[in-house]
């Protein structure tokens, strides 16, 4: 049986996450009190963790950083359960060590695929700022616009893109292929930086398989 922590300041969304975990045969301590779930990481090991951005006191990114220097749970996956819509939130999360990213209301089809993947083999978490280079064909929908070009580096929140006609603030979808094995990545992101033909986008949206896809890639190409 797995053994998760949830951290939610919302007792309603904690009560329902609770129940829909319980209900997939989780062991499940929960708690709506930031300095709690921070004493709870030091004295517990977890099979998972899910954090709420919006805690009171330390947030969700507080409490991700302390899970990735803590003794026990620094290896524990970090599920990041949300309603933020900021368009930096995603980046955000995956930088300070989150491992997967759901936006609320949550589906319980994706907590089943998670609780899943909490049960294969567990590798070493890294930072989710570790940029590798990425050179790969893109196709990016603005509006009625697609536009075509190139990728030059990516890490688990956001993507470097050589794309003639896209400006900071763009709003898009992207699609574009990871190699060994061959991985298309469909997504959202928005572009946060441009400079010469150059932009940078951060993710905003994508699916649990492509969270996965990614982060493999940038832990195999970052070894």
């Amino acid at each position: 049986m797995l053994k998760l922590l949830v951290a939610e300041d919302d007792v309603a969304s904690l009560e329902l996450l609770v129940e829909l975990l319980r209900s997939l045969k989780a062991e499940v301590h929960a708690s709506n009190d930031s300095e709690e779930v921070a004493k709870l990481i030091e004295r517990k090991a977890f099979d998972g963790i899910f954090l709420d951005l919006g805690m009171p006191g330390l947030s969700g990114f507080d409490l991700a950083k302390l899970i990735r220097d803590s003794v026990l749970n620094r290896t524990t996956p970090i599920v990041i359960v949300t309603g933020r819509d900021e368009r930096d939130t995603m980046h955000l999360s995956f930088s300070v060590g989150a491992t997967y990213f759901l936006q609320k209301p949550v589906d319980q089809a994706n907590l089943v695929a998670i609780l899943g993947k909490l049960q294969e083999p567990r590798y070493e978490n890294r930072r989710r700022s570790n940029r590798v280079s990425l050179n790969s064909e893109v196709t990016c929908i603005v509006g009625n616009r697609t536009l075509h070009g190139v990728t030059w580096n990516i890490s688990q929140g956001g993507i470097q893109l050589e794309v003639f006609g896209l400006q900071k603030g763009d709003q898009l979808k992207m699609s574009f292929l990871l190699p060994n094995p061959a991985t298309i990545i469909q997504c959202e992101g928005v572009i946060v930086w441009q400079q010469e033909e150059r932009q940078g986008a951060y993710f905003t949206s994508m699916s649990l398989e492509a969270q996965d896809g990614i982060r493999d890639f940038v832990n195999r190409a970052g070894t």
